[in-house]
């Protein structure tokens, strides 16, 4: 009888215990865990019970997930411009930027007229293996018509891609060909890759342009490196202009080749994150030739970090205009649905002590964004006296100064060459009508052009065509009036657009970069560097000045050493 009592009330004293146990834990949560803990849990509390009552209680259905997704990163934007949420159907392409590698077709293409293009298809990848050439329009996909409205870039990319030895079925119109072709194309894995030109500059200076810092570029420069060393490279241009950054290891890495031992590469900071030092290790195999690092506005991150080991250890010349000035440490964090966030934890430091962070206001994301623009207005682009300094001055290894308060100031400043430069090429350029222009006439005259395998051989053939005459015509007939004065103003340029594009279709991104530094001023600053044998600065020479006040500071000196004597 009493056995059933107590089973009668067992849940009821378990409940009550329960209900203790929660109210002595949060009490002793609240008095010993300090008031920071107490306001964050009161806010979280508040946004979870807002989201409860709107799930609840408001007038229509309302998609919760969606509605965090848009919160999230209003609440980051906050705290600064690099805090970032990424959704989960986004964390895979921006993986496989910095990956290397992804898995798909290997085509490049672009959307023209509600159609796929192929740019480009990759050596040696399935598309090619298939059977895909350069010119073909993909009009159907898996057995399904694939034109109109629904083409879009994510929407293409999402139906190309898939995993590694699954199958799509691609059909495609082909130039002088009536009826669709069908390809099947088994997807495979398609390497990214981060140094997009690797060649002689002249007979002693070799040249490598990097992109990216993702996971493979540090195998990459040592097999680039590795080539210019077989054709006898004394002097290195590395290009990290429009180098958005990535891997902070990679840069360490690849600084490491040039640095002697024990040089400070970069070390980071933050409120939680005790200074972490990266220093070379005085293995690489480059630490005596002479080098130049170019940079520009759109140099950020992990090329920033490269540039200023690479300054502040007096190992090589800067060349170009102020880099972009992204100096915040992210760490990924992921949730459980595949989503992530990248919270800033730290702050990286050059080996001088100075920040790369540009200034920012918390919450000012809209002027933080329009910065490089603030730059352009003021004349930055143009004028080296027009930098302005917001951080305090540093000093080299060998005394040469630097500053800090936002990106890399380079140590031979290159303007931004806007010769030529009138509304009528604007106009062409911003509305697209030369890339479209470039790749009709690549269509076009495919046949003819395909003979061409070298880019100097294909660059004389089109200097013969008169490419801007027939650009003018072009976009007459696309709604942009022909200008004759704006047009011989801008020929140059024009002519080096439209060339250039048109090189890339028929050839590669290395022969496009070649073209582009033919006539490449910061090109030209960096031979005449090697020329004069100033890749290695120099500590600064003592002005007059200094040197007087020197000898007048001497018998004071000397006097007060002999008193304590």
């Amino acid at each position: 009888m009493n056995q059933n009592r107590n089973n009668r009330y067992a849940p009821v004293l378990m409940a009550i215990s329960m209900v203790i146990g929660i109210v002595i834990g949060t009490f002793y949560a609240n008095h010993f865990s300090g008031n920071r803990l107490n306001i964050i849990n009161s806010g979280s509390n508040r946004l979870n019970n807002l989201l409860h009552i709107i799930n609840d209680q408001y007038v229509d259905e309302v998609n919760i997930d969606s509605l965090v997704d848009k919160a999230i990163p209003q609440i980051l934007s906050e705290l600064d411009p690099h805090s970032v949420y990424i959704n989960a159907k986004d964390v895979q392409t921006l993986n496989d930027d910095l990956k290397g590698s992804f898995s798909g077709v290997g085509i490049e293409f672009n959307i023209r007229q509600d159609t796929i293009h192929v740019q480009n298809v990759i050596k040696n990848g399935p598309a090619e293996k298939a059977g895909l050439i350069a010119g073909d329009k993909i009009v159907a996909i898996d057995g399904k018509p694939f034109v109109g409205k629904q083409v879009t870039n994510e929407e293409s990319m999402r139906r190309l891609k898939g995993p590694k030895d699954t199958k799509v079925i691609i059909g495609v119109k082909r130039y002088g060909t009536q009826k669709i072709l069908s390809f099947t194309v088994t997807r495979g894995e398609i390497p990214q890759h981060s140094i997009s030109a690797t060649y002689m500059l002249d007979e002693h200076t070799g040249y490598i342009r990097i992109k990216n810092f993702a996971e493979t570029t540090y195998a990459e420069l040592l097999i680039a490196l590795a080539k210019l060393s077989q054709e006898g490279f004394t002097n290195l241009v590395i290009d990290l202009r429009d180098n958005s950054g990535g891997y902070l290891e990679r840069a360490v890495q690849m600084v490491n080749e040039f640095l002697p031992k024990n040089k400070l590469i970069v070390y980071t900071e933050g409120r939680k994150q005790p200074r972490q030092e990266y220093r070379s290790d005085g293995h690489g195999s480059y630490k005596e030739i002479p080098l130049v690092v170019l940079i520009n506005e759109g140099s950020a991150s992990a090329s920033e970090i490269f540039a200023g080991a690479i300054q502040d250890n007096d190992r090589g010349t800067i060349i170009g205009r102020r880099s972009f000035g992204k100096g915040l440490v992210q760490k990924q964090i992921e949730f459980p649905d595949g989503s992530l966030v990248r919270l800033t934890i730290a702050r990286y430091y050059t080996p001088s002590g100075r920040c790369i962070q540009k200034p920012y206001i918390m919450g000012g994301e809209a002027q933080y964004a329009q910065d490089l623009i603030t730059r352009y207005e003021h004349g930055e682009y143009f004028s080296v006296d027009s930098i302005k300094h917001t951080g305090p001055a540093y000093h080299t290894g060998l005394g040469r100064v630097v500053y800090g308060g936002g990106g890399i100031t380079p140590d031979i400043f290159i303007p931004e060459d806007t010769l030529g430069m009138t509304s009528y090429y604007k106009r062409a350029a911003m509305s697209g009508l030369i890339l479209q222009f470039a790749y009709t006439y690549t269509d076009n005259n495919r046949l003819k052009l395909n003979n061409f395998t070298e880019m100097m051989a294909l660059y004389d053939y089109l200097k013969q065509q008169g490419m801007v005459d027939q650009f003018a015509n072009y976009a007459d007939k696309h709604g942009l009036q022909r200008r004759n004065l704006m047009i011989r103003k801008s020929y140059k340029l024009l002519d080096q657009y439209i060339n250039s594009r048109i090189i890339y279709n028929i050839l590669d991104e290395q022969a496009w970069n070649q073209y582009l530094n033919l006539n490449d001023n910061a090109i030209e600053a960096a031979k005449k560097v090697f020329e004069e044998g100033a890749a290695f600065p120099k500590a600064p020479k003592p002005t007059n000045d200094a040197t007087k006040k020197e000898t007048s500071k001497a018998p004071a000196v000397k006097k007060q050493a002999t008193r304590h004597k």
